[in-house]
C-alpha cells in the first residue's frame, strides 16, 4: 500500500468526539459534552428548505453562494454590526468549520505558524497540522479570566507566524473579549503583520456582555472572520457558514471552493435564507433558555463549592475540577461517563490549559443538567473548604 502523506500522522484525535462515541455505546447517558442545540428549528426555516426540495432547486449554485443568502448576510452584518461589505467578499461554506479550514488554507503555507488560543477550539489546532502548518498555542490562564497577555503572545512570534486566531464569545471558555481587549490583539497584528482568523460563531448568545466584531474595527485587509447558522438557528446538520473575506478576494476564492466543495446542498442555502430574513424571536427565546441554563447551573456549583469561570457567552460552563482529576482530566472524564453515566468533554480536549478543567454544555434539559452536574464529584472528597472554592473566576 502505498504511504499516506506524512502530516496525517500529526492531526490529533478530538477528545470531545472521544467521549461523545464512547457514550453512544452506553445506555443512560446524561449528554452535557457535544455542543448540540436543544431546541427545535423555528418552522419558517424547515418550509423554506423544504419547499426548496419540493420544487426540485437542487441543482449548484455559485460558489459563493446564492445571491439571496450572500446579500442576505451581507444585510444582517449592516443591520447589528454596523460592518459594511460588499456580496464578493461573503463565501458560503460547509459550516464554519469550512470556514475555518478555508480561512486557513488561504493565508497558510507549508511550515508557517499560526497563534491559537489555548484552551481553544479543537479544530483550529487539527486544520493547522492537516495543512502542515504549525500551531502555536498562546495560554489563556485563569488568573486573567482567560483573556490574553500580549506580552506573552509577543514571545511566541516567530519570522514564521503568520496568523492568529480569536475567539469570542468562546468555544470552551463561555467567555467574550471586550472591545478593549479585541482592539489590541488587532494592533498587535499590524504591529507583527499578521492575519486575524475571528472565529464569531457564538455572537447572537450574550449574557450581559456585548460582543464586539474583529469586522467593526477598521482594519478589512488582514480580518477573516467566521460566522455559521449551526448554533444561531440550531441547524448544525444543514452545515451552513460563511466566511467575510478582505476585498479583492473573490477570484481566489471561486477556485477555492470549486476545489474544495464547489457548492453548499442548495436547499440549506434556503433554509438560511429564511432564518437570517425571518422573525427572530425564536434566537431570542433560546438564549434566554441557556441563560436559564447557565444562570441554574452556576447557582449548583456556587452551593457546592465547585469553581468555574462566570459565563458570559455561548452556552457553555468551564468548570474546575482540578482537586478530583489526578492530573489526567481526559482519563477522568471517561471514568465519570463509565461509573456516572454523565459526558461530559475534557478540558485537555481544548489545549495544555485547559488541564483539571471540564466543558459542559448547557444547551439541555433542566432536569438533565442538575442531574449531571449533581454527580460531579465535590471538592470537600477531598478534603478542601467548599466556601473557598465556590467564587467564579472572573
Amino acid at each position: 500500500m502505498p504511504r499516506l502523506a506524512s502530516h496525517t500522522d500529526t492531526v490529533p484525535p478530538s477528545g470531545i468526539r472521544r467521549v461523545f462515541e464512547l457514550a453512544q455505546s452506553l445506555d443512560d447517558v446524561v449528554y452535557l459534552a457535544v455542543g448540540e442545540p436543544d431546541v427545535e428549528v423555528a418552522p419558517h426555516i424547515l418550509e423554506a428548505a423544504a419547499a426548496a426540495w419540493t420544487a426540485d432547486d437542487t441543482g449548484y449554485t455559485p460558489n459563493g453562494g446564492i445571491i439571496p443568502l450572500r446579500d442576505a448576510i451581507r444585510d444582517d452584518l449592516r443591520a447589528r454590526h454596523g460592518v459594511e461589505v460588499d456580496r464578493e467578499r461573503v463565501w458560503v461554506t460547509n459550516g464554519a468549520t469550512g470556514a475555518l479550514h478555508l480561512a486557513m488554507n488561504l493565508v497558510l503555507d507549508v511550515g508557517d505558524e499560526v497563534l491559537v488560543p489555548d484552551p481553544g477550539y479543537t479544530t483550529f489546532t487539527m486544520n493547522a497540522h492537516l495543512l502542515s502548518a504549525a500551531p502555536v498555542p498562546y495560554p489563556l490562564h485563569p488568573d486573567r479570566g482567560f483573556e490574553p497577555d500580549l506580552d506573552e503572545l509577543a514571545r511566541l512570534v516567530t519570522d514564521r507566524t503568520r496568523a492568529i486566531i480569536v475567539n469570542s464569545p468562546s468555544n470552551p471558555l463561555g467567555a467574550i473579549f471586550p472591545r478593549e481587549t479585541m482592539e489590541r490583539i488587532l494592533a498587535f497584528a499590524r504591529e507583527h503583520d499578521l492575519w486575524v482568523i475571528s472565529d464569531e460563531v457564538y455572537e447572537r448568545f450574550t449574557y450581559g456582555a456585548g460582543h464586539t466584531s474583529m469586522l467593526g474595527l477598521g482594519d478589512d485587509e488582514r480580518v477573516l472572520a467566521v460566522f455559521s447558522a449551526s448554533k444561531t438557528y440550531a441547524l448544525t446538520g444543514a452545515r451552513v457558514g460563511w466566511l467575510i473575506t478582505p476585498p479583492g478576494f473573490a477570484p481566489l476564492l471561486r477556485s477555492a471552493q470549486e476545489a474544495i466543495v464547489s457548492c453548499i446542498n442548495t436547499p440549506a442555502q434556503h433554509a438560511v435564507v429564511a432564518a437570517l430574513t425571518g422573525e427572530q424571536e425564536h434566537v431570542e427565546r433560546a438564549a434566554e433558555h441557556y441563560r436559564e441554563n447557565l444562570d441554574i447551573a452556576t447557582a449548583l456549583l456556587r452551593e457546592r463549592g465547585i469553581r468555574y469561570l462566570e459565563p458570559s457567552g455561548a452556552f457553555y460552563l468551564w468548570v474546575d475540577l482540578s482537586y478530583a482529576t489526578e492530573g489526567d482530566v481526559a482519563s477522568w472524564a471517561e471514568r465519570f461517563l463509565l461509573e456516572q453515566r454523565v459526558a461530559v468533554a475534557p478540558g485537555s480536549a481544548f489545549g495544555r490549559m485547559g488541564e483539571g478543567w471540564i466543558r459542559v454544555c448547557v444547551a439541555a434539559s433542566e432536569a438533565d443538567l442538575l442531574e449531571g452536574l449533581g454527580r460531579l464529584p465535590g471538592p470537600q472528597n477531598e478534603g478542601v473548604s467548599a466556601a473557598g472554592r465556590a467564587e467564579a473566576v472572573r
